[in-house]
């Protein structure tokens, strides 16, 4: 065999085992995403975009707004702020410590009250629109924005400096020129009055009473509301409707002025409803895509989120399955290709880049209501949700053939 014909067989030959050898290797291991670390990664993963360039002034410049519908510049990027807020508010409630994520939080805690400052100062690039001037979207999500200042009350709200916090309340009380649709809208208006009322800033009982009212007619039973008058078969009941009526109720609760729905009888329909959706979520951690507003991606669950951040949860869900189910969930949906762009910021879809599965009213900024499936996270480390080994969710059981106890509906006429 020629010298040089020789020299090509060996370099095969030690390709060939390098390859061989290389493939009977053990597989990496499995991502561990049914931990604490693999949900404050997600949050930083989606928050991170947002706030940063918020806090720089550079929200308009760099955030893309991706819509299948009419323009929505002049409303999306309040969208994505009032939204993340909504989501790592609690996350961040509990404060800077020396741990690595104590001191990943500090980060947190300080850029989300430079963007806060940023989104409400009128002399800046990045002001945000707030009024009627470009339709009815500025009280929406004014109200997350809210919602998110309530759930983290004493890192986002207390330690602002006066200027910003006046500069938020006027914010606030400007989106009241737009008048809420008779359905889940009424709430928007509420959160932003419920807010203003905490905060000793002239809260408007009268939305509050009006919206909560109306709700109490709407109750469908079984934990479910209608959105309005009529019955829709969608997640609603967790965007929006049951999460805010917790929270504004909460207010009221802590003024003695819950006479409407109380919120005792609030918590008890959303744990009902954080019943349902716990069995929703299958085997393979995917649920139904039923409904508008798929796009919102795990934001679904915000209601089983947000009973197990309050410790509320029935005594026959543990919260390891509840954890080890929305890790599932967070990580089918984070995980699959394209959720977000080159740049870091979401893209339109359910899973992945799906612009066709949304609706006409959204786009980029919409998309960050997703972090409202993080609010466990508002649990400290040391929590039983965090630290109980892995459990099996309902549906996991059942296909599994364990005999399980049945279901029942909630009756308030006990």
């Amino acid at each position: 065999m020629k010298k040089k014909s020789l020299v090509i067989y060996l370099l095969l030959f030690v390709q060939s085992f390098g390859y061989t050898a290389m493939c009977k290797e053990k597989p990496a291991s499995p991502i561990k995403f049914d931990t604490r670390e693999y949900w404050v990664s997600v949050l930083v993963k989606v928050a991170d975009p947002v706030l940063t360039n918020l806090s720089k002034e550079q929200l308009r410049a760099n955030m893309p707004v991706i819509s299948k519908g009419a323009s929505r510049k002049e409303v999306s990027h309040l969208e994505a702020l009032g939204r993340t807020l909504a989501g790592i508010a609690p996350w961040l409630e509990l404060g800077a410590d020396n741990t690595p994520e104590g001191k990943l939080r500090a980060k947190y805690i300080d850029l989300t009250r430079k963007a806060l400052a940023v989104a409400v100062n009128p002399s800046s690039p990045d002001f945000l629109n707030f009024t009627s001037k470009h339709g009815g979207q500025p009280l929406v999500d004014a109200a997350f924005l809210a919602q998110g200042l309530l759930r983290g009350y004493t890192q986002l709200w207390e330690p602002l400096d006066q200027q910003t916090k006046t500069n938020i309340v006027n914010a606030l009380k400007s989106s009241r020129s737009i008048k809420p649709g008779e359905n889940n809208w009424l709430l928007f208006s509420a959160s932003v009055e419920a807010f203003l009322l905490k905060s000793g800033n002239g809260g408007n009982l009268e939305p509050i009473i009006y919206a909560l009212n109306k709700h109490a007619g709407w109750y469908k039973g079984d934990g479910v509301y209608g959105d309005g008058a009529d019955f829709h078969w969608d997640y609603y009941n967790s965007f929006v409707i049951q999460p805010m009526m917790l929270d504004i109720t909460k207010v009221l609760n802590d003024i003695q002025k819950d006479t409407i729905i109380t919120y005792d009888k609030a918590l008890r329909r959303a744990q009902r409803y954080a019943t349902i959706q716990e069995r929703l979520i299958s085997p393979e951690g995917t649920y139904p895509p039923i409904g508008r507003s798929l796009a919102y991606r795990f934001g679904a669950f915000q209601v089983l989120a947000q009973i197990a951040l309050l410790k509320k949860l029935p005594a026959e869900i543990a919260p390891a399955q509840v954890r080890s189910a929305l890790s599932l969930v967070i990580h089918r949906l984070i995980e699959a290709p394209n959720t977000f762009d080159t740049k870091g910021w979401l893209n339109v879809g359910l899973y992945g880049n799906q612009l066709n599965i949304s609706e006409e009213y959204i786009s980029t900024g919409s998309l960050y209501l997703c972090t409202v499936g993080l609010l466990p996270l508002g649990l400290p480390a040391t929590d039983p949700f965090w630290t109980a080994p892995a459990q099996d969710w309902t549906s996991v059981k059942v296909w599994k053939g364990i005999d399980m106890p049945n279901d029942h509906a909630l009756s308030e006429h006990k």
